[in-house]
C-alpha cells in the first residue's frame, strides 16, 4: 500500500483511507466491522469519520457511526491506526448535527463540545487529525482556531483539517494560524472525482503552493462511477435512488450527481477502463490518487464484496495513455473548452 504524508505534519497515512459514512445506515455493526478489518488487513491505516454520521442522516441515528468505529478501535492497537473525524459546523440544511441541539457555529463552545462527545463515541484519549466538516465563513476563523489550538496542545488532537472549504476559506484560515502562531490546517477534504474536478480550477494550486494535503471523499462520484445508475438506472437500497424517491433538497442531491452529463462520462470512462484490463471503479480510485497534491483519497462502501476493486487501486499507477484519454472525456463531456 503506497503512502504519504498528510500537509507538513509526521503523520503519514494510506494513499487509501476508509470513509464509514454508511456504517450504522446501509453497512449494519457486523458487516462496517467485517470491512474495517480487511481494510486494515489491506495495508490501509486511514480512517475517516464524522459526529453526525451515518448518511443518510435521522436525528437518532447521529453519532452511531462513531460508536461503530470506537467498539471496533477496542479490539486494535491504537497506534496502528490512523483515526480522522468532524466537527459539523454550518451544513445549509445538507447534514444538520443532532448533537447540541443542532448549534453548529465553530466557535470554543461548540467545538470544544463536539470533541469531547466524539472522544466518548470514539473510545480514545486522542483524535489523530480533527477536520471542520462545512466552514463557517460567518464567524471569524480565529475562534475555531483558537479552540482547535487548545486541543493541540492539550493533545486531544494530533493535526487539523478542514472540509467542504473554499480557496479563500483555506487561505484565510492559513493567514490567521500563521498571524496568530496557530496549529493550522494541514488537509482539506472536498469532492473530488472523475465527474467533478473543480478542486483542479484553484484549490489544487493553493494545496501545492501551501503544502496542505487533499484527501478528497467520493472519488467515485457517490457509487455513480460505479456504473450502477447507467442508462438511467435506479437501483433498489441505492443512494441516489432513495434520494430521488424522498424528493426536495436530496432529490437535487441526487440530480448534482446523476444527470445526463454525468452518465455519458461515466460510460465511456467504462469504455477507457475495460480497455485497460480493470473496472471503472480501480480506475476511478487510482486516478484520484495519483493526483500530486493528494495524501489519500477516501473510498467507501456498503458491503465487504465492493472491497476488491478498490485494493486494486492500492499500488496502481495508471499510465499516461489512459490519464489522457480521461483527460479527453473530461474536456469533451463534464468542462468542454471553447
Amino acid at each position: 500500500m503506497q503512502t504519504k504524508r498528510l500537509g507538513r505534519s509526521p503523520i503519514v497515512v494510506s494513499k487509501i483511507c476508509m470513509g464509514t459514512m454508511t456504517f450504522g445506515a446501509q453497512a449494519d455493526e457486523k458487516m462496517s466491522h467485517r470491512i474495517l478489518d480487511q481494510s486494515l488487513e489491506a495495508g490501509i491505516n486511514f480512517f475517516d469519520t464524522a459526529e453526525n454520521y451515518p448518511v443518510p442522516p435521522k436525528e437518532e441515528w447521529a453519532g452511531t457511526t462513531e460508536e461503530i468505529v470506537g467498539r471496533w478501535l477496542k479490539t486494535k492497537r491504537r497506534d496502528e491506526v490512523i483515526i480522522a473525524t468532524k466537527v459539523s459546523g454550518p451544513s445549509h440544511g445538507w447534514i444538520k448535527s443532532a448533537q447540541r441541539a443542532g448549534m453548529t457555529a465553530l466557535d470554543r463552545h461548540n467545538v470544544m463540545r463536539a470533541v469531547e462527545a466524539s472522544l466518548k463515541r470514539l473510545g480514545t484519549d486522542y483524535i489523530d487529525l480533527y477536520q471542520t466538516h462545512w466552514p463557517d465563513h460567518g464567524t471569524g476563523y480565529e475562534h475555531a482556531l483558537e479552540a482547535l489550538d487548545d486541543l493541540v496542545r492539550e493533545g486531544k488532537v494530533r493535526i487539523l483539517g478542514c472540509s467542504n472549504e473554499t480557496s479563500w476559506g483555506l487561505m484565510k484560515s492559513l493567514s490567521v494560524s500563521e498571524q496568530r502562531g496557530l496549529a493550522r490546517f494541514e488537509t482539506i477534504q472536498n469532492n473530488h472525482s472523475l465527474n467533478n474536478r473543480r478542486f483542479e480550477d484553484d484549490l489544487a494550486q493553493v494545496c501545492l503552493q501551501e503544502g496542505v494535503s487533499s484527501i478528497p471523499y467520493s472519488p467515485l462520484a457517490g457509487g455513480v462511477l460505479s456504473g450502477k445508475y447507467n442508462g438511467g438506472a435506479t437501483p433498489d437500497g441505492a443512494r441516489f435512488s432513495n434520494y430521488i424517491k424522498l424528493g426536495g433538497r436530496q432529490a437535487v442531491m441526487a440530480r448534482r450527481f446523476v444527470n445526463e452529463k454525468s452518465l455519458a462520462a461515466t460510460e465511456r470512462f467504462g469504455a477507457i477502463a475495460e480497455e485497460a484490463g480493470m473496472s471503472l471503479v480501480t480506475m476511478a480510485t487510482a486516478w484520484s490518487k495519483q493526483h500530486d497534491f493528494v495524501a489519500s483519497t477516501i473510498v467507501g462502501v456498503t458491503h465487504e464484496d465492493q472491497l476488491a476493486d478498490i485494493f486494486a487501486a492500492a499500488d496502481l499507477n495508471l499510465s499516461p495513455e489512459v490519464m489522457a484519454k480521461i483527460d479527453a472525456v473530461s474536456k469533451d463531456i463534464m468542462y468542454p473548452m471553447g
